[in-house]
């Protein structure tokens, strides 16, 4: 097995993958001020992870929840239905739900009335819909991020040749020293997203959860395999361009679960702006161009990291497109129906109680479900 491992790690890092020809991993050793990017500082990403997370729980408890209340947004405790094997076992293997005939034969099979039966279901599908306080924390820890990011980046890059010269990003490659800016700017970036990657099962779950999955697993790919093979300048270029229009996103969600209108109106529109000028643009006319197109004008056979790095930015501006179609479909929506809501989220369906069933529930009704419980009861989760 070691002997396995061994060979597979020597093709892995095999020079002909990431390397122009003569180029060895040798000459990146550090030297007369020079200092290269190394594989192995990748490993720390991982720990920086768990502290990203760190920061994550405490910014989400000790300022998202005071300006989540500051807003007026309320933790609602949402009713919990009474244990119901029966209800339980065809909300999970059959369907969340059920039609109007399903409904009652449930209804009959458990001894309850219909009306009952349809608010077991409605209260059993809130339970799996974080409650808005969760998901304002969600949006304000990546908004901060994002803006933190943006500005970092804007601060790395202003005074770079390359920001404004794209054919800079080539010029004494390989050999381009890492700046510590960079080396920061990269590790918190791969670090954000594996602690993406780890929240995956408690965060908000969207219809947009698998594309998600694989832009997390593409980003984290695309910024490694960067790392290694010292496209660098190029990476930071990518990094900027995608998060200078995610936190206007963020702050229209935040708005939004804080129902001011219209100002999540303004961010949404001023987010789709910059969604479609730096990703629909920006990116494959700046960005794919010169990693498609510039580097034949230095190398004449093009290394296999070439195509593995292209084929990964070209699977993100597919993303990108598949986003911008979701985004233009709100727009449109906005426009002709003054109506914002994100597809991508399910709502919270409306519950109450009523002072029958909150008394019959008192009493114990025989009516209920089941032999002498009522299917449900006001208790709080």
């Amino acid at each position: 097995m070691a002997h396995i491992l061994k060979t597979l790690n020597s093709w892995f890092w095999w020079e002909n993958i990431w390397m122009p020809i003569n180029v060895t991993w040798a000459h990146f050793v550090d030297r007369d001020g020079l200092v290269f990017p190394k594989p192995h500082q990748l490993y720390a990403t991982i720990p920086y992870a768990f502290v990203l997370l760190i920061i994550r729980f405490l910014s989400e408890r000790y300022i998202a929840i005071p300006l989540a209340k500051a807003l007026g947004i309320k933790n609602v405790r949402r009713v919990k239905p009474q244990p119901n094997p029966v209800l339980e076992s065809y909300f999970r293997e059959c369907s969340k739900h059920p039609s109007q005939s399903e409904i009652q034969g449930l209804a009959k099979k458990c001894n309850c009335t219909v009306h009952l039966v349809e608010k077991w279901f409605r209260r059993r599908r809130n339970l799996e819909i974080p409650t808005v306080l969760r998901k304002f924390q969600e949006a304000f820890w990546r908004f901060s991020f994002y803006l933190t990011s943006s500005i970092a980046g804007f601060i790395f890059l202003y005074d770079k040749p390359w920001f404004y010269d794209i054919w800079q990003t080539w010029v004494g490659y390989p050999f381009q020293t890492l700046l510590p800016s960079q080396y920061w700017y990269y590790m918190a970036e791969i670090s954000f997203y594996w602690s993406l990657l780890f929240t995956l099962g408690i965060d908000n779950k969207r219809k947009d959860f698998l594309a998600h999955v694989v832009h997390h697993l593409a980003a984290i790919g695309l910024m490694s395999g960067s790392w290694c093979g010292n496209y660098v300048r190029l990476g930071t270029l990518v990094i900027f361009v995608h998060d200078t229009a995610d936190f206007w996103l963020e702050a229209a969600k935040m708005f939004n679960y804080a129902r001011w209108e219209k100002t999540c109106n303004v961010l949404f529109i001023i987010f789709s702006i910059a969604f479609f000028i730096t990703r629909i643009i920006l990116f494959p006319c700046w960005i794919l161009r010169a990693t498609l197109y510039q580097p034949t004008y230095y190398s004449t056979t093009p290394v296999i990291a070439y195509f593995l790095f292209n084929g990964q930015l070209l699977i993100l501006q597919g993303l990108h497109l598949y986003w911008g179609y979701l985004i233009f479909k709100i727009l449109r929506r906005f426009i002709f129906l003054k109506d914002l809501k994100d597809d991508r989220s399910d709502e919270e369906e409306e519950d109450s109680v009523t002072d029958n069933e909150e008394e019959s529930t008192k009493n114990g009704n025989k009516n209920g479900c089941g032999s002498s419980k009522h299917l449900l009861n006001s208790s709080h989760q």
